[in-house]
């Protein structure tokens, strides 16, 4: 069972994630919050799988709360979606580069969420081919030179850093196997070992650090 906690200051909102949600028979939505204090609150108390934020909310908003939880070793098993109406480059990669599992947005299709919720919890990421090719639209051709923490690119093999790269256009293990003529469970190997070689927390992480080193695939 995964276990959700979700976080908007719009009733209307909640009840429609609310109802979306309870629907799925793998899902079980363990609370609900108004405003980012009472999130965090109810996260540190529940240790959900996957927590849902909305970026706008008052008080503490939702990236301060997703810094909170990725900073707090105890919510290690948690990890966090943001679910925003703003779909905007600076909230996306600062989400992303903060630890977010995923950011979907609000009129994305309901499945579309159930699967960001699914990939989280799996402790994988969810990211829309919108997004991204966003990311490295803006900042992936542009980045200057040694933006990536020294050493970290050379720390991985020419196919890691490959499959790296083609994980940054959003495809999926399989998506990339095929592109590469390669089974999905070398391409799992090769992005499980990428993720441990440069301490990521999930998959969103990857495409934060292939986008900022300038990792991208030719075709």
């Amino acid at each position: 069972m995964i276990r959700v906690v979700l976080a908007d200051d719009q009733s209307l909102i909640r009840m429609g994630l609310r109802v979306l949600l309870d629907r799925e028979p793998d899902v079980e939505l363990v609370g609900e919050a108004a405003d980012g204090r009472a999130a965090l609150a109810l996260i540190r108390a529940t240790r959900p799988d996957v927590a849902l934020l909305d970026i706008r909310m008052p008080g503490l908003d939702g990236l301060e709360t997703l810094r909170a939880v990725t900073a707090d070793r105890d919510l290690d098993g948690t990890r966090v979606v943001m679910v925003t109406t703003f779909e905007t480059d600076e909230y996306l990669f600062a989400a992303l580069q903060a630890g977010a599992s995923g950011f979907i947005l609000k009129d994305a299709d309901p499945d579309e969420l159930v699967r960001a919720v699914r990939a989280a919890a799996g402790g994988d990421a969810l990211l829309s081919p919108s997004v991204t090719r966003r990311l490295v639209d803006r900042f992936g051709r542009n980045v200057a030179a040694g933006i990536a923490p020294p050493g970290m690119v050379e720390a991985l093999t020419a196919r890691e850093r490959e499959i790296v790269a083609w994980v940054a256009t959003g495809r999926s293990n399989d998506e990339i196997a095929a592109e590469l003529f390669l089974s999905p469970a070398t391409v799992r190997t090769h992005v499980g070992r990428a993720m441990l070689k440069l301490h990521a927390r999930d998959r969103a992480q990857l495409v934060v650090f292939a986008v900022r080193a300038g990792l991208l695939p030719d075709s």
